[in-house]
């Protein structure tokens, strides 16, 4: 890996092309594994399908890649500003690759009105990765983010249950468990620690103006998403309220 650092400190922004084409072959391969039927019949289900199964294969990566760096490299959580190493570099680069790549198949598939708020969610991070990236700074805060894709792997298996029309099942039940506490353990407290931080570093940092906005944003849409999240799992307001949560309104998958 300490090899490859300098190539892509180069060509940085090809090597994040690259990586986004490296995922769009996977959201090709992918496409040849078999779906649930009531997937398959609907065009819809089946492009969430597709596009959660590619999504899935970026947070078990990450994620794990993530927290991984930091057990070995603790400095990554006590200076975010200016201490990376070649792994770290590596992964916001990856990372970045599926941004654009899932950026891209939102776009061009025609699914952007419906999902605005994921397209935002894209453009903050990748602002903020490319910045770590080309600056070589915050690489290490950009690490901690990626905590948040622990969480990402119950919350699409959530989604892929629901699509499947599986909410009853004894999956879905103890994933929506693990779904609350992935939630708080690694995102939550992943976010709130990287504010904690830009707070009491502000008047130091470098960009802390936008990285502060930016991340009061992104805590206000987990916060919201999290109540949505309860609201639907675990306090269903009537069954009509459950019909729409589940399989009668399925682009209400987005956030519910």
């Amino acid at each position: 890996m300490e090899a490859l650092l300098p190539v892509l400190q180069r060509h940085t922004g090809l090597s994040v092309l690259v990586c986004a084409l490296m995922f769009r072959v996977a959201h090709r391969l992918l496409q040849n594994l078999p779906v649930p039927k009531v997937v398959a019949v609907d065009d819809f289900r089946s492009w969430k399908w597709r596009n959660l199964s590619v999504s899935m294969v970026h947070s078990l990566l990450t994620g794990t890649w993530a927290v991984t760096c930091v057990i070995i490299w603790p400095e990554m959580a006590t200076n975010i500003h200016s201490f990376y190493t070649a792994p770290a570099y590596i992964l916001i680069c990856i990372s970045s690759g599926y941004f654009v790549q899932d950026a891209g198949d939102i776009i061009l598939t025609g699914h952007a009105r419906g999902s605005w708020e994921f397209l935002i969610h894209h453009v903050l991070v990748l602002w903020c990765f490319l910045y770590s990236l080309y600056s070589h700074l915050y690489v290490a805060g950009a690490v901690v983010a990626l905590f948040v894709e622990v969480n990402s792997v119950t919350l699409h298996l959530r989604l892929m249950l629901k699509l499947a029309s599986q909410q009853s099942s004894p999956l879905y039940q103890i994933n929506k468990f693990l779904n609350v506490f992935t939630y708080v353990v690694f995102r939550l407290s992943a976010q709130f620690y990287l504010t904690y931080y830009i707070v009491q570093n502000y008047s130091w940092m470098d960009k802390g103006g936008y990285f502060l906005v930016t991340m009061t944003l992104m805590n206000t849409m987990i916060l919201i998403y999290f109540y949505r999240l309860l609201r639907a799992d675990f306090f269903p307001r009537s069954r009509p309220s459950m019909a729409l949560n589940g399989t009668h309104n399925v682009k209400k998958f987005f956030t519910e």
